[in-house]
């Protein structure tokens, strides 16, 4: 089968390389003198990292109730490394923010976030979290979470179920891989 017989959905046929493109790659990366093995590094240790979160549960409301769900049997978040939730931010990785945020937490919630050590990552679960949800127009409520602290990952629903949680947290863990842990400049 030619490269001219294949067919995927929005790729195009010019975007595939042949192993002469990995060799050149390869060459090029030899003849400036990178250091490999320090890319290899920064992907085990973003690895590591990505799979041995620790979060820092704030919930608040009937997002909560979907969130026990995943440290059962049937969900099980202890697979991706999730599963030690702490209680204090100076532990913890990553906000779970669950459910509605009122003006009078909102303080308390920057407080936290702000003790957490870097990098830190924020997860807004439901639609309260995210936009205020069926209350937005109550005077008491914050429209989402981002206007407190930055947010990593939304994840829409009321409530989301535990299946779109775990999507949630595997588009963390995915962008945790992707960062450059030693931020090299040139």
């Amino acid at each position: 089968m030619g490269i001219d017989n294949i067919y995927i959905r929005n790729i195009k046929n010019e975007d595939f390389k042949d192993n002469e493109y990995i060799e050149e790659c390869l060459k090029e990366l030899i003849a400036n003198d990178t250091n490999v093995v320090l890319t290899k590094l920064n992907t085990l240790i973003n690895w590591g990292r990505s799979n041995s979160v620790w979060p820092l549960t704030f919930a608040t409301s009937c997002c909560a109730i979907e969130f026990m769900c995943l440290g059962a049997a049937r969900y099980d978040f202890a697979r991706f490394g999730w599963e030690i939730t702490r209680n204090s931010p100076r532990q913890a990785d990553v906000v779970f923010c669950c459910g509605t945020i009122v003006y009078k937490m909102a303080p308390v919630l920057k407080r936290l976030y702000n003790q957490m050590a870097d990098p830190k990552y924020v997860m807004a679960f439901g639609n309260c979290a995210i936009s205020g949800g069926p209350f937005k127009n109550s005077y008491n409520v914050v429209l989402g979470v981002d206007k407190i602290i930055p947010v990593d990952v939304y994840i829409p629903g009321c409530p989301p179920c535990p299946n779109a949680m775990i999507y949630g947290m595997m588009q963390l863990a995915r962008k945790i891989k992707m960062q450059n842990f030693f931020k090299l400049s040139k």
